[in-house]
């Protein structure tokens, strides 16, 4: 062998030599950070289930695990599940944890950001279907998991990130307390039973509760019997809108973002403080207003119907809660002294209930819907579309908008929505939106979670669900196809609002159904009113701005109801013993 060729050949394995130095150093840097976390906050004898989410921020202002959610200003958030981690024994979130807006832990970039980690627990429930499922179970937050009691988290640490990060070590050593109970007051009153509907459907104790508004001069009119309104919305853990007090002249005025107004939580105690004035004033209408509490292992709501997935929530709070909030508060408890009222999910709930059990309801005023009609599922149609995410066509895909802003701007798309909702929870356990709506309206799968109506990678939508919904929970479609028997029952009862402009499109289902209601044979004899230019969640009132009327639920529509209650009560109904 020459010299030359010698020489060569140790080149040559130089090369190779600094090249298997370098082939991990560049795999590791593919592979992103690692956080290894350990749960020292646990108790040693229980092994723990949940997700495992990581939260990423550049904003000091706040707590890390405080500041996701689906708008541009979000931070970063990758999750992963756990099953049966015992204290002592670290878990790795890496490259298998699903991020939004960031994908992957790989994509994050180099820099110094704010870490913590939660950990929101599942428990194991043997449902009656035979199905077990890990589900976390409400504790009192109304399905929060940067605030649900027993998770655990850790005190947030600021990091640097770059291609010699190493496993950054993180420790659970905080866990967020219980939440204490609501007191009763002069006027606001609490219940909370216990559901023998839905602890056999779970397999273990599950309860219904009601936040109740009683009138003035209840306890000091004990032989008055009172109509019932339920105000439909999401958890409360206390009645909302309600103060005894003039507004704080020391309270710190903030800016909301949502209205683009400035001292807003001062508008909300006064108008609060307003509500009270109203309620105890002379000849001012005798009522029960509850806001109901149903809760469940999938959202901070049931949309009060029965369902596959979350069991019979319309039968419980209609054979077991109101009966409990009737005969404690002294209701009427007969159907032409019982009306709903909601916005939002609570729209979409008091039409349902007026839908469902049309008998036991004597009208329902329905404020900016979730989709009512199908075909226009947010900016989705469920029977047409072949995909969630795009509007597509021969040659171009367009993404669908999910959120707008007051311009009309695109804030967050279908896609990003659902990125979002991967990243806190696998099988529709997110606690989100569009998980909610498939744990509601869908059949089970075979898994025993929800069967999902579009694919959440690809936004390809699947047929045969989408059929199981129309047939089930498209309260549009369910009325044409029902009206012959149905619509009798429901002439007068139906009064549907919504701003032409909503945050969420939910204008655009209403408009569905609005055609086939003008069409009706006999006349439905209700009304549908659009707010011009008015965003989520419009009730109504085209007098006020919307960051006005939205804090009047619960006095706005009284003249038609008591209108309504004195054309239909049947002879010798009680229309005196509450008008004191």
């Amino acid at each position: 062998m020459t010299a030359l060729s010698r020489s060569r050949i140790y080149n040559a394995f130089l090369v190779l030599t600094c090249w298997a130095l370098v082939v991990p150093s560049l795999a590791a840097a593919q592979a992103g950070p690692r956080f290894s976390v350990a749960f020292s906050k646990a108790r040693a004898e229980q092994p723990i289930d949940g997700r495992l989410l990581l939260v990423l921020s550049t904003d000091p202002s706040a707590e890390p695990r405080l500041q996701i959610d689906d708008s541009p200003r979000t931070q970063m958030v990758f999750g992963m599940d756990v099953d049966q981690v015992r204290p002592g024994q670290a878990v790795v979130v890496g490259e298998s944890a699903l991020g939004y807006p960031v994908r992957n832990l790989r994509d994050v970039p180099a820099g110094e950001y704010y870490a913590q980690v939660v950990l929101h627990r599942y428990e194991t429930l043997h449902r009656a279907d035979g199905h077990t499922v890990k589900l976390p179970m409400d504790r009192g937050e109304g399905q929060h998991w940067n605030l649900a009691p027993g998770n655990l988290y850790s005190t947030p640490r600021k990091i640097s990130l770059g291609a010699s990060s190493g496993i950054i070590p993180i420790d659970l050593d905080q866990e967020i307390p219980p939440i204490p109970p609501p007191k009763d007051t002069l006027y606001i009153r609490h219940l909370r039973i216990p559901s023998e509907l839905l602890s056999k459907f779970w397999g273990c104790p599950m309860y219904l509760s009601a936040n109740v508004l009683v009138p003035g001069g209840f306890d000091t009119h004990p032989a008055a019997h009172y109509p019932l309104i339920i105000a439909e919305d999401h958890f409360n853990a206390d009645f909302e809108g309600f103060r005894t007090e003039p507004p704080d002249p020391n309270l710190k005025p903030d800016y909301s973002e949502r209205f683009h107004i400035s001292g807003y939580n001062r508008i909300q105690q006064q108008e609060a403080y307003k509500l009270y004035q109203q309620w105890t004033s002379p000849g001012f209408p005798r009522v029960l207003i509850a806001e109901i509490n149903h809760a469940n292992p999938y959202y901070d709501d049931s949309y009060a119907v029965n369902s596959a997935n979350l069991g019979p929530y319309g039968d419980a709070i209609e054979t077991e809660l109101i009966p409990a909030i009737e005969k404690q508060f002294r209701g009427i408890g007969q159907g032409w002294a019982r009306f709903a009222y909601g916005g939002s999910t609570g729209g979409w709930e008091a039409m349902a209930v007026q839908m469902f059990y049309p008998d036991r309801y004597n009208g329902a005023f329905v404020a900016c819907p979730d989709p009512v009609d199908f075909r226009a599922y947010t900016t989705i149609n469920l029977y047409e579309n072949k995909n969630a995410f795009y509007l597509e066509g021969a040659h171009m895909a367009v993404a669908q908008p999910g959120v707008r802003d007051y311009l009309g701007r695109t804030l967050a798309t279908i896609q990003s929505m659902n990125q979002l909702e991967l990243a806190l929870g696998s099988h529709a356990r997110s606690g989100e939106q569009f998980d909610i709506w498939q744990a509601v309206f869908g059949p089970v799968g075979e898994d025993g979670y929800p069967q999902p109506i579009f694919n959440k990678e690809t936004g390809v939508i699947d047929p045969a669900v989408a059929a199981y919904w129309k047939a089930h929970y498209d309260l549009s479609a369910i009325l044409q196809r029902d009206w012959p028997t149905l619509g009798p029952k429901l002439q007068g009862k139906l009064h549907i609002y919504v701003g032409s402009a909503d945050t969420y499109f939910l204008n655009d289902a209403v408009y569905c159904l609005e055609d086939f209601l003008k069409t009706t044979n006999p006349p439905y004899d209700g009304e549908i009113k659009y707010g011009d230019r008015a965003e989520h969640c419009w009730n109504g009132d085209p007098s006020l701005p919307n960051y006005l009327s939205r804090l009047h639920y619960h006095t706005m529509y009284l003249a038609k109801i008591l209108e309504r209650m004195e054309k239909t009560a049947p002879p010798g109904a009680d229309l005196t013993s509450w008008r004191y």
